[in-house]
């Protein structure tokens, strides 16, 4: 019962490789970019990155390398595969890969998941599987028929070849596997395609509405025990001593260890380890954070805000609004957000002295691997991380610290038996890493003809880069690139516009969360361009045209979203519309916001999106993520706020950190902005950054009042 000393060293990042079983099995390699993987030692010569393997009963199962939580990689990746392998569709299953180099993401040099890149980074890599697998199964019914491979061809599971000779692809599954294979394959043109572009069901879906997924919380292994974690209370501070005097008394608890955040109680059933944990008196040194606040934090910023900074894009005339006939001086805060899926944070550790087993939802297996090695004293190549299904994260499981698996590997290592570490709800909200909170401050002037002549921008927030292995990319001269992205890269023709960045550190941990930095950029830009449209006198859907001219991609988002939305024409009485239109990862997202005020309440009825993708992959999958991201965006626009009072976070679980309610989910349109790509862009996160400034543009149109302050709910609008 008595607390272990942690004491660890650094290892190398991993090297382990994955068996996978089956008749043909097919490895892609693809050669790393990126500085990520050099920069943490990964392995510089090619590696498999991605595997097919194919049954003897037809069966190709398709491991994916990304997480799946929630955005429907599992259906849209083995999509990539079917479509040059020519199998049966009704055939195809998936897995989630392991942690291992044969996974890397073919950019970040990492295994991971993030920046909505799945279907883009898999798109090459995963069609060319297919293509190689189609060859080498021609190739072997060729060899069996002694007919050439030129007059032979795949179709839906078969080989065909002449003479009417017909061979399931499991019957040539063997003898295909034991050739070489192919360096070179021909890929189809998007004419040719029979699978991508078409809406597909998710081949998860049955065994989701049958409750047979298994997440990391309903993992079960032998002698499997549970623990909690009392967390500091307040930020940095540490644990003096503590007394398990009273946790002794509660039958089923088995052990009380430190961890290198808190103190632990393992026992037998959940139930029993949070009563221990309750039980638990702790005395700890809370440090400076105390004298953290979001006032004292809010007053720092708007005072930084004033003041010169480090500069991410320079104006041609930075003396440009001394000329302006108008000029707006507005400025904007946003909080910090908790990520708050709704598959608390849970790891499922089995250490056996020289090995280990991790299980969990791992958004980042490359590091989540690493981290578990380095608290368990072990190689990377033993300790074996499963991934599984996540309910959700939104950047939360990808975190650098990877907090919760090293938390739970500590436990299993000192306990000696396995281990499931559950946050609570209450340890998600207050247990941090957040979305940092933000102070934007923008001048903005007009000439006389309604014509922006300049643009000050300055941004204050915490960086989610300093500190972590991304930070030598990411990082340059003071600008952290994710807190300015969607200002100093906005496609609109802006003369003279400056943006200036301050990132103040404080003990708050941050970490990106669902569309990083444009979930803030986007709300001011967007609200800042409407008002300015007011303020010269013209429409907003106008005004926008005039400023995107030369970002056609842009303007035909914004044009489809005002047509489907029938901008410009009468709506019921107390109603009206605001628009928004953002580029973030890759693709373009315009959404339109139908809006009433209720009692003093905002009311979103309606709202109409056009996005634009690249090439389609699943229409049913973007389709699904638009609204989610809608969902995910209205959640934190009305009423998401973590807020800080002397170090310690106020808000605890839904009921006042409150998430959009199914009543007041708006009808959602989605409308894909026809396109010529050949390839895919970002698909889960663009949706995200519109919605709170198309809501704002909304409820300026209808009262006049214009919102600079979220979440919405703060402010009386009747």
């Amino acid at each position: 019962m008595n607390p272990i000393p942690r004491t660890v060293s650094r290892r190398a990042f991993l090297k382990s490789s994955a068996a996978l079983a089956g008749g043909l099995v097919i490895g892609f390699w693809m050669p790393e970019r990126g500085g990520l993987a050099r920069a943490q030692g990964a392995p510089k010569a090619a590696n498999p990155n991605a595997f097919l393997r194919i049954a003897k009963d037809g069966t190709v199962t398709v491991m994916v390398k990304h997480l799946e939580f929630g955005q429907g990689v599992t259906t849209s990746l083995p999509m990539l595969v079917a479509e040059e392998l020519e199998c049966d569709w009704a055939k195809v299953r998936a897995e989630l890969a392991p942690a291992a180099p044969e996974y890397f993401h073919t950019s970040f040099g990492m295994q991971g998941t993030g920046g909505s890149t799945s279907v883009a980074d898999s798109w090459t890599q995963l069609r060319t599987v297919g293509a190689q697998a189609r060859t080498m199964l021609i190739n072997a019914a060729a060899a069996q028929w002694k007919a050439k491979p030129e007059a032979c061809r795949a179709e839906k599971g078969f080989v065909l070849g002449p003479g009417g000779r017909k061979a399931s692809f499991g019957s040539l599954a063997e003898a295909a596997g034991k050739l070489p294979v192919p360096g070179n394959v021909a890929l189809k043109s998007p004419k040719q395609f029979r699978l991508i572009g078409k809406p597909m069901r998710r081949l998860d879906s049955v065994e989701r509405i049958d409750a047979k997924t298994v997440f990391g919380m309903d993992m079960k292994r032998p002698n499997l025990h549970t623990a909690l974690v009392a967390h500091a209370p307040v930020f940095g501070a540490k644990v003096v001593s503590f007394d398990v005097q009273k946790v002794r008394d509660i039958p089923g608890v088995t052990h009380v260890v430190q961890t290198s955040h808190g103190v632990a109680v393992v026992a037998k059933t959940f139930w029993t380890a949070k009563k221990g944990r309750d039980a638990l008196e702790i005395k700890w040194d809370l440090g400076a954070g105390t004298g953290i606040s979001s006032e004292g934090l809010r007053a720092q910023y708007a005072g930084l805000a004033k003041q010169p900074g480090p500069m991410a894009r320079k104006a041609a005339d930075p003396a440009a609004l001394k000329a302006a006939a108008k000029t707006i001086v507005a400025e904007y805060e946003v909080p910090f957000l908790a990520h708050a899926p709704m598959e608390p944070l849970n790891c499922t550790v089995e250490f056996r002295g020289d090995s280990a087993e991790v299980w969990c939802g791992s958004q980042f297996q490359t590091v989540d691997q690493a981290a578990a090695a380095r608290a368990m004293g072990l190689a990377p190549e033993k300790v074996k991380l499963h991934t599984l299904p996540a309910g959700g994260g939104f950047g939360r499981r990808a975190n650098p610290a990877a907090d919760y698996v090293t938390e739970a590997c500590e436990i299993a290592r000192d306990v000696k038996v396995p281990v499931k570490v559950v946050w609570t709800r209450e340890d998600d909200i207050r247990g941090g890493y957040y979305r940092p909170m933000y102070v934007h401050r923008v001048e903005a002037g007009l000439d006389a003809k309604g014509a922006i002549v300049g643009w000050n921008h300055a941004i204050v927030g915490q960086s989610i880069i300093t500190g972590t292995s991304f930070e030598p990319f990411m990082v340059k001269d003071g600008i952290d690139a994710t807190s300015v992205e969607g200002v100093s890269d906005t496609p609109y023709d802006i003369p003279n516009m400056a943006v200036t960045l301050h990132s103040p550190k404080s003990l708050v941990p941050t970490l990106w969360w669902r569309s990083v930095g444009h979930s803030h950029t986007a709300f001011v830009m967007e609200t800042m361009v409407d008002e300015m449209a007011a303020a010269a006198g013209e429409d907003p859907v106008a005004f926008r045209r005039r400023l995107l001219a030369k970002h056609p991609r842009v303007l035909a988002a914004l044009d489809l979203a005002a047509q489907k939305a029938g901008w410009g024409t009468p709506l019921p009485k107390g109603r009206a519309r605001g628009i928004a239109v953002h580029e973030s990862f890759g693709s373009v997202c315009a959404q339109v916001a139908e809006v009433s005020i209720e009692k003093g309440a905002v009311k979103v009825h309606r709202v109409v999106a056009a996005f634009d993708c690249g090439l389609v992959v699943n229409p049913m999958t973007v389709e699904a993520q638009v609204q989610g991201a809608i969902a995910f965006g209205l959640s934190a626009a009305l009423h998401g706020a973590i807020t800080i009072k002397d170090g310690k976070v106020q808000q605890s679980n839904f009921h006042d950190y409150p998430v959009l309610r199914m009543s007041e989910m708006p009808k959602v349109e989605v409308h894909l902005v026809p396109t010529t790509a050949d390839k895919p862009t970002g698909v889960g996160e663009p949706a995200t950054p519109p919605i709170a400034p198309a809501v704002a543009n909304a409820i300026f149109a209808l009262t006049g009042k214009r919102p600079r302050t979220l979440p919405l709910r703060n402010m009386q609008w009747g």
